[in-house]
C-alpha cells in the first residue's frame, strides 16, 4: 500500500517532538513511543533510589506510578487514551460489585468485548497500519491484567485450595485491591506503553518492598557463606539489556527497512525465484521483522529492571536473575528445535496471560481455544486468523511427530544432532510460514503468499495428522488426575 502523503509525522498523541520526527525522517508516533520510555528508564531509576519503600510509604509509590502512567498515555495517544481509562473504571466497577462466581466471565467478557469494538473502530481510524504505535497496544495490555487479575481473585476466594494447581493457589488473590492499588496496577509507568502484564502479586509485593526478599529467601545463603541475605542489583541487567536493546534498534533501522515482507508476494520476485530460494528469502524477511520487537519487549524489560522489578531468584550458578517479565528469549528463539519450544519463548508474558485464563480454564480443546483467543486478543486483521489457524494445525502436526517419532533418534549421538539440525530447519520454516499473514494482515496478499508456495505446510500437517496416531494430551490427563484427586479428598471428607 502506497504510503499516504504526511503520514511519517502523524500522530494521535503530542507533536512536541515533531521537529525530531522530521530531522531524523522517523514517524512522529514511533519517536514518542521511545520518547516516553527513555523518560520511563530514567524514571525508574529515580523511582528504585529515591522513592524506595524504605524511604517512601506504598501509597506514595502506588501514586507516583499511576500519575506517571496516565501522563505518559496522554503524550503518547492524545484523546485516544480515554478508551484505556474508560475500560480500568468500568472493569473496578465489575470486580466490586460483581459476585465473586462470575467476577473472572464478567470481567473477560467486558474487557475483551472493549478491546474488539476498539479494533474494529482502528480499522477504520487508522486503516491497514499507518501508526505502527497506537493506544490498542497499552488496552490489549490492560486487558490481559483486568483478566489476569480477576481469575486470580476468583481463585482466592471463589474456590477452594484443593480446587486449584499449585501456580493457581500461589497466585492467589485473596482480598478486592483498593482503587489506588488497582490503579497503579494497570496504570503504572513502567508498564503502560509497552507491557509487559504481571502478576498482582508479584507487582503489589514489588510496591511494598516484599518482591526481592521473598525471592532471596528460597535460598538458604548460610550454605553459601553468607552472614545476611545479599542486596541484588538490577544495574547489570539494566546495562545487558539496553545493549539488546540497541543492537536491536540498529537493526530495525537498517535490516528490516531493506527486506520487507510484501517482496515475498511482488510478481516479478514469483517469476523469478525458483521455490527453495522463495523459502530462503521468506526466513530472511522473517528475521528482518523481528528487531523492533526485541527492541520495545526488551526495553519495557529494563525499564520495570530499573525501577527495582522483575527479580525471578537464584540460578543454579548462584547468579541473580532478573528475568521474572522478560518477554522473550532471543537464543532459545533462534535456536529453537520444535513450534511449542518458538512459542514459548516468543512474547512469553501474553502466552502465560494465555495459559492462566484460558488453557489452564478450557474444559474442552485447549489449544484450538487458546489459539482462538490469542488472535482475538491481536485484533481483527484477517492476516492474524490465517496465523493462528495455522499454527493450530502445525502445533498439533509438530506434537504428533515429536511423540511418535523423536523416541527413535535418542540412542545415539550423531542420530540426536541429526534430528535437531533437521528440527530446526523445520522450525523456522515452519514459524515463517505461518507468521506471514501476521505483518501482512489482509486477505489478499495472503492468500497470494500461500498460493506461491503451494501451500505445503497446510498440506503436510494434514497428513501427519491423518497418517500419525494422536496420543492423549497432557492437558487432558492432567485435568482427569486433578478430578481423582478432588474426588478422593472428598471422599475422605465424608
Amino acid at each position: 500500500m502506497a504510503e499516504q502523503p504526511g503520514a511519517p509525522h502523524r500522530t494521535t498523541g503530542s507533536t512536541l517532538l515533531h521537529p525530531l520526527s522530521t530531522l531524523l525522517g522517523i514517524p512522529l508516533d514511533q519517536i514518542n513511543f521511545v520518547a516516553c520510555q527513555l523518560f520511563a528508564l530514567l524514571a525508574a531509576f529515580w523511582f528504585r533510589i529515591y522513592l524506595s519503600p524504605s524511604h517512601a510509604s506504598s501509597a506514595v509509590r502506588h501514586a507516583f506510578a499511576t500519575l506517571f502512567g496516565i501522563y505518559f498515555a496522554v503524550f503518547c495517544f492524545g484523546w485516544y487514551s480515554i478508551h484505556l481509562f474508560v475500560l480500568v473504571m468500568m472493569n473496578y466497577g465489575i470486580m466490586n460489585m460483581a459476585s465473586i462466581p462470575n467476577i473472572h466471565r464478567y470481567s473477560f467478557v467486558v474487557a475483551m468485548g472493549y478491546l474488539t469494538l476498539c479494533h474494529i473502530s482502528r480499522i477504520y481510524i487508522f486503516h491497514y497500519g499507518i501508526l505502527t504505535t497506537d493506544f490498542s497496544g497499552p488496552l490489549m495490555i490492560i486487558t490481559q491484567k483486568i483478566t489476569t487479575l480477576a481469575c486470580q481473585l476468583h481463585d482466592g476466594i471463589g474456590r477452594q485450595a484443593e480446587e486449584l494447581t499449585a501456580e493457581q493457589n500461589r497466585l492467589a488473590v485473596k482480598s478486592r485491591p483498593s482503587l489506588l492499588e488497582y490503579l497503579s496496577y494497570l496504570l503504572n509507568f513502567m508498564s503502560i506503553i509497552a507491557g509487559p502484564c504481571s502478576n498482582y502479586k508479584d507487582y503489589i509485593a514489588f510496591i511494598e518492598g516484599r518482591h526481592v526478599h521473598m525471592k532471596l529467601l528460597e535460598v538458604n545463603w548460610k550454605q553459601k557463606g553468607y552472614d545476611r541475605l545479599p542486596d541484588p542489583s538490577p544495574t547489570g541487567a539494566v546495562m545487558y539489556k539496553l545493549f539488546i536493546t540497541l543492537v536491536s534498534l540498529i537493526l530495525f533501522l537498517t535490516l528490516t527497512k531493506n527486506f520487507p515482507m510484501v517482496y515475498i508476494i511482488d510478481n516479478e520476485f514469483l517469476d523469478k525465484t525458483p521455490f527453495l530460494s522463495r523459502l530462503g528469502y521468506l526466513y530472511v524477511v522473517t528475521q528482518a521483522a523481528k528487531p523492533k520487537y526485541y527492541f520495545a519487549w526488551t526495553l519495557a524489560d529494563a525499564v520495570n529492571n530499573a525501577a527495582g522489578y522483575g527479580f525471578s531468584g537464584v540460578d543454579e550458578r548462584g547468579t541473580f536473575r532478573w528475568d521474572l517479565l522478560s518477554n522473550l528469549n532471543i537464543w532459545n528463539i533462534e535456536t529453537a528445535t520444535s513450534f511449542k519450544m518458538y512459542i514459548e519463548n516468543w512474547n512469553i508474558q501474553t502466552a502465560a496471560w494465555l495459559k492462566r485464563v484460558c488453557y489452564d480454564r478450557a474444559p474442552w480443546y485447549p489449544t484450538a481455544l487458546t489459539f482462538i483467543l490469542s488472535a482475538l486478543w491481536h485484533g481483527i486483521y484477517p492476516g492474524y486468523y490465517f496465523t493462528f489457524l495455522t499454527g493450530i494445525l502445525i502445533t498439533l502436526a509438530a506434537r504428533a511427530i515429536r511423540n511418535n517419532c523423536r523416541h527413535y533418534f535418542l540412542s545415539s549421538v550423531p542420530l540426536k544432532i541429526a534430528y535437531d539440525i533437521v528440527t530446526w530447519v523445520v522450525t523456522q520454516l515452519a514459524v515463517c510460514y505461518t507468521v506471514a499473514p501476521f505483518v501482512m494482515l489482509a486477505v489478499e496478499p495472503t492468500i497470494k503468499f500461500y498460493k506461491s508456495v503451494y501451500f505445503h505446510m497446510h498440506i503436510l500437517s494434514i497428513l501427519v495428522l491423518l497418517l500419525l496416531p494422536i496420543r492423549p494430551q497432557t492437558h487432558s490427563l492432567r485435568r482427569a488426575q486433578n478430578q481423582a484427586m478432588m474426588n478422593s479428598v472428598k471422599s475422605k471428607d465424608k
